[in-house]
C-alpha cells in the first residue's frame, strides 16, 4: 500500500546516472528521504516534481529508517515567482535548511506550516528578508531558547525597556544598560509583534532599512549565542544583504486579522 505523504523537497543529489534522492521535510513525519528512479532521465515523470522547493503530496513506499520509493507527485505549488528570481531563490534556500536544523531538533508540524506559509508570502512579492526575521524568531521556541520579550530580560521589569540585545538574551531596560546599541522604538516593538504576528495573514510589510538592519543584527546575535547551529546560506545571505540593501523599501508591517 502507498503512502500520500504532504512536504516539501528541501534537497536533491544524484544518485547514479539516471536517479535522485531528495529529502523531503513533511508535515507528519519530519524529514523523509527518498530514492526517486529514473528521475533525471528527459522522459521521466518525476524529472520536474523532484526539484527542490517543489511543495505537494508525494505518493511512495514509505520505509522506516530506510530510503523510502517516490512513486509520484501531487504538486501544490512549486513557487515559480521564487525559481524566476536569483535574489528569492537564495533566501528560499536558507529557509529550506534552517527549518530542516529546526526540524531536527522539534518534529512539530508547525515548523511545516510556518515555512509553507513563509514561502506562499515570499512567492506572492513580500519582503523577503523581513519573512525570514519574523520566522527566525518563532523557531527559537521550537530551539527552546525564545528571547525574553515581555520584559527586561535582566530584572525582569516591564517598564522603560531600552533597546533589545542579542547577547543578553532579550529586552533591556535603562536602569540595566551597559554598553548596548540603543535600538529604535520601532524595532522594540516590532520584533515582539514578529513573534505574534500569523504570517498566513500579512498583507503588507513596509519596514525601513534602518529597522530592518536592527532586529537583523539581533537575530544574528542571538542565534550565534544560544542555538549552535551554522548556516552555510546564511553567510552567501549577509553578502548579498550587503550588495542589494539599496532595493529595500521604507514602510510598516500591515496584517488582516
Amino acid at each position: 500500500m502507498k503512502d500520500l505523504i504532504e512536504g516539501i523537497v528541501i534537497s536533491e543529489r544524484s544518485y547514479g546516472e539516471t536517479s535522485k534522492i531528495i529529502n523531503i521535510l513533511t508535515k507528519d513525519h519530519g524529514i523523509v528521504g527518498c530514492m526517486a528512479k529514473g528521475a533525471k532521465t528527459l522522459k521521466s515523470n518525476l524529472r520536474s516534481v523532484t526539484t527542490k522547493l517543489t511543495y505537494g503530496y508525494f505518493s511512495m513506499n514509505k520505509k522506516e529508517d530506510k530510503l523510502s520509493l517516490l512513486v509520484s507527485v501531487d504538486v501544490v505549488n512549486s513557487f515559480i515567482n521564487i525559481r524566476k528570481d536569483i535574489n528569492k531563490i537564495s533566501y528560499a534556500g536558507y529557509l529550506l535548511e534552517l527549518s530542516e536544523q529546526v526540524m531536527k531538533q522539534s518534529k512539530s508540524s508547525k515548523i511545516y506550516e510556518l515555512l509553507i506559509n513563509s514561502l506562499i508570502k515570499i512567492n506572492e512579492g513580500l519582503d523577503s528578508e523581513v519573512i525570514i526575521s519574523i520566522l527566525e524568531l518563532k523557531y527559537l521556541e521550537f530551539l527552546g531558547v525564545l528571547p525574553i520579550l515581555d520584559s527586561c530580560s535582566i530584572c525582569g521589569t516591564k517598564n522603560n525597556i531600552a533597546t533589545i540585545c542579542g547577547n543578553r538574551g532579550g529586552y533591556i531596560c535603562s536602569n540595566c544598560l551597559k554598553n548596548e546599541k540603543i535600538v529604535s522604538e520601532k524595532t522594540i516593538k516590532l520584533i515582539r509583534m514578529f513573534y505574534y504576528v500569523d504570517i498566513s495573514k500579512i498583507d503588507k510589510l513596509d519596514i525601513s532599512i534602518e529597522v530592518k538592519k536592527e532586529i537583523n543584527e539581533f537575530l544574528n546575535d542571538y542565534y550565534d549565542k544560544y542555538t549552535g547551529l551554522y548556516f552555510k546560506t546564511k553567510n552567501f545571505l549577509k553578502k548579498l544583504t550587503k550588495k542589494w540593501g539599496f532595493l529595500w523599501k521604507n514602510t510598516y508591517i500591515c496584517y488582516v486579522p
